[in-house]
């Protein structure tokens, strides 16, 4: 495998911040690039005394970055379409650079991956304290490993939507599971012939009872969300 030199993260915004100081405590080597002023300060602030601020909608001046074929390039701009356009220009500038990128939703995810991002890394599904993995393996694989050490607190479930419950006859657009502490992933609805669902299909679903949605987390988690899932009203949350 092609040794890695490090991480060009362009964007230290509501996502990069958490990624740049994530990716130090790791001791992987990080070149900030920013556009914006304020979060270029916040970055010399919070100790990367290597950022860059430029127009990152300059062909010229992302040429003059200091970047090498062995640098993983990571845009996490906080604008949608600019991390777009920005993955256009890295793929056109650093054809032999793996290209990765942030998204938080299915449309945005679509979008990045017709632009030609290598990777692109859908934050409901994926922690992002994860992304210094990909130097090492492909996700996917570090992420199920997790899953399958049986010392791991976390694991999947398959949780039946009780009669009357406060999801019943809501939409999955509408609910948050990320307040419970848990990621879902798909649905089983029973009305379809059973079939599984997976989230980043984009379907617009109306939860039933009798439908089974698939969901991670820590087994404390799990089991509360189940408990409140038999309440006919959303009386709590989880801490």
């Amino acid at each position: 495998m092609q040794k890695v030199d490090g991480v060009i993260l362009f964007g230290y915004g509501k996502f990069g911040k958490n990624i740049a100081k994530k990716l130090k405590e790791e001791d992987v080597d990080i070149l900030l690039v920013e556009s914006n002023q304020e979060y270029y300060k916040e970055a010399l602030q919070d100790g990367f005394s290597s950022a860059k601020i430029i127009d990152v909608t300059d062909d010229a001046q992302l040429e003059k970055l200091p970047i090498n074929d062995k640098h993983i390039l990571v845009c996490v701009m906080d604008d949608d379409h600019l991390n777009v356009f920005l993955v256009l220009s890295l793929r056109a500038l650093f054809p032999n650079n793996k290209v990765f990128a942030i998204s938080d939703s299915i449309h945005a995810t679509s979008k990045l991956k017709m632009a030609g991002a290598h990777k692109v890394i859908d934050l409901y599904l994926v922690s992002a304290n994860r992304i210094q993995n990909i130097l090492n393996k492909p996700i996917a694989t570090k992420f199920l490993e997790g899953f399958t050490d049986r010392s791991n607190p976390y694991s999947f479930r398959e949780i039946t939507i009780p009669q009357d419950s406060f999801i019943d006859g809501k939409y999955l657009d509408d609910i948050d599971f990320r307040k419970y502490g848990i990621i879902y992933i798909g649905i089983i609805d029973v009305e379809l012939g059973n079939s599984f669902i997976f989230v980043t299909t984009g379907l617009k679903h109306k939860l039933d009872s009798g439908d089974i949605i698939v969901c991670i987390g820590n087994d404390r988690d799990l089991d509360r969300f189940e408990e409140l899932l038999k309440q006919e009203k959303e009386i709590c949350q989880v801490d």
